[in-house]
């Protein structure tokens, strides 16, 4: 298939990547139905601690593919289907709200879609020269609520009004500087430093990585049921005892 999303899962990292080459690897609305789906059987494997979400080749993604967006937009109104626009923020949702660390490993172009996708991972790490953009002002396209929200709450709603007032592309020293990116890394550099990373974060207590991700994500109702966890649960043992016998700990808590 010319679009399609793949997969591969290795030493505890999911990585999935996003191929369309013909169109800078543009989401199709197939795509972007897909993805949830993907998302959830992903969650379920114990095998997965971490995931990555990536482009084919130099590019990371250029946005959505509006031609098929408009072809199913006509298609389904009349038979009653999901509004294309829609497919966007049940994709972003889905991806957001992963259980595990989401790393969005950037070259390139992340635009409009993409970068609604980069926003909804919980880290972003970019190459040199990649370029981003929310570009639905080009379009008079009225950008969701919620991924407004998840983009004022990533840079400040200064940026964020940046962003989508004037729909231009920045580089990817403004992106950081913005707070869009959380690591920049050297032309060739980009793979070897998420590959590195993400084998730091799967050795990590899952125990700790889920509570910190609903709470820095502003959920306020959970307290207690994470106090419940870390007391039912044998990692904070077993990380204590990991550092004072110098070794590395088997943290054994899963989501």
């Amino acid at each position: 298939m010319d679009a399609q999303l793949l997969h591969t899962v290795a030493d505890g990292v999911a990585t999935v990547v996003i191929s369309h080459p013909a169109k800078r690897n543009a989401m199709t609305a197939a795509m972007w139905r897909a993805l949830p789906e993907l998302l959830t059987g992903l969650a379920d494997d114990p095998a997965v601690r971490v995931l990555v979400l990536t482009g084919a080749g130099p590019t990371f993604c250029a946005g959505a593919d509006i031609s098929s967006l408009t072809g199913d937009a006509g298609a389904a109104g009349a038979a009653g289907a999901e509004d294309p626009r829609a497919l966007a923020v049940t994709a972003e949702a889905a991806l957001a709200a992963f259980p595990k660390p989401t790393l969005a490993a950037i070259r390139g172009f992340c635009v409009g879609g993409g970068s609604q996708l980069a926003a909804a991972c919980d880290l972003r790490f970019a190459e040199e020269g990649a370029s981003f953009g929310v570009t639905p002002a080009r379009l008079g396209i009225v950008y969701p609520a919620s991924s407004t929200r998840r983009l004022a709450s990533l840079v400040g709603p200064a940026w964020a009004k940046y962003l989508l007032y004037s729909a231009e592309l920045i580089g990817s020293e403004t992106a950081l500087r913005a707070g869009f990116v959380n690591e920049l890394l050297p032309a060739g550099q980009l793979d070897k430093r998420v590959v590195e990373f993400t084998r730091i974060l799967a050795t990590r207590s899952q125990l700790t990585q889920a509570a910190a991700k609903e709470f820095a994500d502003g959920r306020t109702d959970r307290d207690a049921y994470w106090e419940d966890q870390a007391a039912g649960s044998a990692d904070t043992a077993e990380g204590v005892a990991a550092f004072l016998e110098r070794r590395a700990p088997r943290f054994t808590w899963t989501p």
